[in-house]
């Protein structure tokens, strides 16, 4: 979903207001978002309790690289986007101090030729989250990714990965089966999506990055608009090149539940495979009621044994951000239900 636009496509968020105007989620163009102070976050907190930084016992690789793989039992992960990373980490810190939840990923959308902020993912793993990376090719032919005339930045992008030696979530070209982005639906076609795809999976596994967990992230559809936002399948690049599927989608009115957005989309991801599923993000908007839909979005990751989700906090022409008592009241009651159930 197209969000905060100027972040989304480099250091930023993503966000046309158009999106918001129908229950049905149609987004319009880019919309340059302009995030004030406070806490802005698209919360990727990860419930499960682990050491980020620790890998698992898979063994070496044939290369002689350590494996490293994260928790996938449902209700693990609870995730933030807080506007001003990866230049300060300070952001995420904010929203601790805001509503007393501590994440355990954080996410930062990263330009096309953007070196891998191993700085920022450092403090990170520090603080016992996971980075997630949103790699995106603003206004770049994705032909030319897939035919391998970015491979000496991709190169270098999975070697500062490899060194990194913690785990890491990277996925690339989000939303694409929405119009508004450049390598997406109507402007780039899905097979030479899928190529691109594979092309930077095979890179990084060759030298070695095997530290990373690919997310394939997707936009929300409805049967009745696939005409602007169809359905995912024709972008799929097979199970052997995703570890993850992540869902973006938002509570955009008071008609909206977990079913209503997140729900078709789910059966047909489902379809395609049994990866697991994370809500890679999502907000509600004032008019939806954020403290009801908060309650509704923890219930529905539950129900729908996904993951976790990552809400998107930020402000552009629709105020989405967690800012109200009650908003914040009501996460942290999901989150001590959710991460601390009393049964």
């Amino acid at each position: 979903m197209v969000l905060a636009d100027s972040q989304r496509l480099g250091r930023h968020r993503q966000a046309p207001p158009e999106k918001f105007q129908t229950p049905i989620r149609s987004r319009g163009r880019l919309a340059v978002i302009i995030a004030t102070a406070g806490v802005v976050a698209a919360i990727i907190v990860g419930f499960a309790v682990y050491s980020a930084g620790r890998p698992a016992q898979d063994g070496p690789s044939a290369l002689g690289h350590v494996h490293y793989s994260l928790p996938v039992a449902p209700d693990s992960y609870i995730g933030v986007y807080a506007h001003g990373v990866p230049d300060s980490y300070a952001p995420v810190r904010a929203f601790t101090t805001a509503t007393g939840i501590k994440p355990g990923v954080v996410v930062y959308y990263s330009g096309w030729l953007e070196p891998f902020q191993a700085g920022f993912a450092a403090t990170a793993a520090n603080d016992g989250a996971v980075p997630l990376v949103q790699m995106n090719p603003a206004h770049i032919s994705i032909a030319a990714i897939a035919n391998g005339r970015y491979d000496s930045y991709l190169t270098a992008y999975a070697k500062a990965v490899r060194a990194y030696r913690h785990p890491i979530i990277l996925s690339f070209g989000h939303e694409m089966n929405g119009y508004w982005y450049s390598w997406g639906f109507r402007h780039t076609s899905p097979a030479v999506f899928v190529a691109a795809w594979r092309h930077i999976v095979t890179l990084f596994r060759v030298m070695g990055a095997q530290n990373v967990t690919w997310l394939w992230t997707i936009n929300t559809f409805q049967k009745q608009s696939e005409s602007q936002v169809p359905a995912p399948n024709r972008w799929w690049p097979g199970n052997a090149y995703v570890t993850w599927v992540g869902i973006d989608g938002y509570y955009i009115d008071s008609s909206s539940v977990f079913a209503s957005v997140f729900g078709t989309t789910i059966a047909d991801v489902r379809a395609l495979t049994r990866d697991p599923i994370i809500i890679a993000e999502t907000s509600a908007t004032p008019a939806a009621g954020q403290p009801a839909k908060i309650a509704d979005l923890f219930d529905g990751i539950k129900l729908y044994r996904l993951l976790g989700f990552i809400w998107f906090d930020s402000f552009s022409k629709v105020d989405l951000r967690l800012r109200s008592p009650a908003a914040i009241m009501a996460f942290r009651l999901g989150y001590e239900t959710y991460y601390r159930p009393t049964s």
